[in-house]
């Protein structure tokens, strides 16, 4: 009887100390960072689209002839704000990438929005311009910040899931998918192309 009751104790001693190596809450804690780094990186895009009607109408009073790129701008907003967002985005790899497309567009329609107004030295001394564009660029190094901390948060995740013994307990217990980074698009290396009429 004794012995049995020592077995028992080992046993439960046993799967305790297991199941406290698991990495259980680790992954649970290391979703919720990959949640909260996406909510953070979400918030600073809306903040960039809050920012861009302003920024266009205050470019159109001086530059009407660049409708082109001033259409472009808008065109890439209304395709970023048709996107469904919810949180489960960062489960669907399809809709992360045609989010993050759509973001990359607007950068880059952005990017050559901010060079055409070169060719606008009121413009550019245009207090309330100048104010919007400071914003843009400090929202612009937000949304650079929040990508890199949502990748990270991805990529602590990503590993908590696939290293062991946190492989065998999500494979049983929680059956996590690996979370999609937030990449940059094809051809986001190279210098915006403007013309000027």
């Amino acid at each position: 009887m004794q012995t049995r009751r020592f077995l028992l104790l080992g046993a439960v001693a046993g799967v305790a100390l297991l199941l406290s190596s698991c990495g259980y809450n680790l992954m649970q804690a290391n979703e919720e960072g990959v949640n909260r780094g996406w909510g953070d990186l979400e918030a600073q895009l809306q903040r960039r689209a809050d920012l861009i009607p302003n920024l266009v109408a205050t470019v159109k009073g001086y530059a009407a002839h660049e409708r082109e790129t001033l259409q472009a701008v808008v065109d890439a907003r209304a395709r970023v704000g048709s996107i469904q967002v919810t949180s489960d985005i960062v489960n669907d790899p399809e809709k992360l990438r045609a989010y993050a497309a759509a973001q990359g567009e607007l950068s880059q329609a952005l990017s050559r929005l901010l060079v055409v107004t070169e060719n606008y030295p009121s413009l550019k001394a245009d207090q309330s311009f100048l104010d919007l564009q400071n914003q843009l660029e400090g929202t612009e190094n937000r949304i650079s910040v929040a990508r890199q901390r949502y990748n990270a948060a991805v990529e602590r995740f990503n590993y908590s899931i696939r290293a062991f013994p946190n492989s065998i307990t999500n494979g049983i217990l929680l059956h996590l998918q690996p979370k999609q980074y937030f990449a940059a698009q094809p051809g986001a290396t190279e210098a915006p192309k403007v013309q000027f009429n």
